[in-house]
């Protein structure tokens, strides 16, 4: 790949602002996969949550 087309990929890259990437917007966009990040981890942390209350309830 030359400079040249390295450099012309490189403009059609830009920065996305913050509220943009915080849109909800539906279908495959890369705000959607940070929304499904979010909730994945979300989930995570409420399952850990429920296990670990439900250790210290049925462990005694």
């Amino acid at each position: 790949m030359s400079l040249e087309q390295r450099n012309e990929s490189n403009k059609s890259i830009r920065p996305a602002s913050s509220s943009e990437l915080n849109s909800w917007k539906r279908g495959f966009t890369p705000q959607a996969e940070l929304w499904n990040g979010r909730i994945a981890i979300a989930g995570v942390v409420v399952l850990l949550a429920i296990l670990l209350v439900s250790n210290l309830i049925f462990s005694g």
